[in-house]
């Protein structure tokens, strides 16, 4: 089953390549070079559904993706699916920086109890009449840190505890992450879809 990653990002490919792999026997991920398209989407759901359905549309192939990002409960869910752009500029350590000012204006109380979230969607163009279409959810709970600690992993990971470790996600190694993390939930559950219709 040939399935195309709608995502220009190198690490979500490779993130998936191991989360799936071994999940979906004959799976062969394949990388997208089509344009992106605008993620105007009202919810991690909808902007999931909005990258693979315009992967799908542009190769003919079946798409997945996901869209992910960081809520933080003292700045009422933000960035939330502004995640990505939440410093003005796509830019990982530029986020950082400014979600850890924005806590550091509230004061030393503030509550750094936080989430990642994480919607994988599923669109089949293959399907004769409507394409068929399916998101899964996964949510990662944790908190803030007061600074950036860890080289691995990417985005916000430098300073997200995740609940029950007392390191950052850039502390543990890419298969400890992978094994609990929003993306790797969201996409055990999109891997018994994905398997389901592998079989026939």
């Amino acid at each position: 089953m040939r399935v195309v990653v709608a995502t220009h990002n190198a690490h979500k490919v490779e993130e998936l390549q191991r989360i799936l792999g071994a999940e979906v026997p004959g799976l062969e991920l394949v990388a997208y070079d089509g344009p992106a398209p605008e993620e105007d989407g009202d919810s991690f759901a909808a902007n999931a559904l909005i990258k693979a359905r315009a992967a799908a549309e542009h190769t003919g192939l079946p798409a997945i993706a996901d869209d992910s990002g960081i809520s933080v409960d003292a700045l009422d869910g933000a960035p939330g699916i502004h995640s990505a752009y939440y410093s003005g500029a796509r830019d990982d350590a530029a986020n950082v920086q400014h979600l850890l000012a924005e806590l550091a204006a509230l004061g030393d109380g503030a509550d750094r109890t936080a989430r990642f979230s994480c919607a994988a969607a599923l669109v089949d163009p293959t399907v004769e009449g409507e394409p068929f279409e399916t998101v899964e959810l996964g949510v990662w709970p944790g908190a803030v840190a007061h600074a950036v600690a860890g080289g691995g992993g990417f985005g916000y990971d430098p300073v997200f505890i995740p609940e029950g470790l007392t390191v950052t996600s850039a502390e543990i190694t890419a298969d400890e992450k992978n094994a609990i993390s929003h993306r790797a939930r969201a996409f055990a559950a999109l891997a018994v879809v994905l398997r389901a219709r592998a079989e026939g």
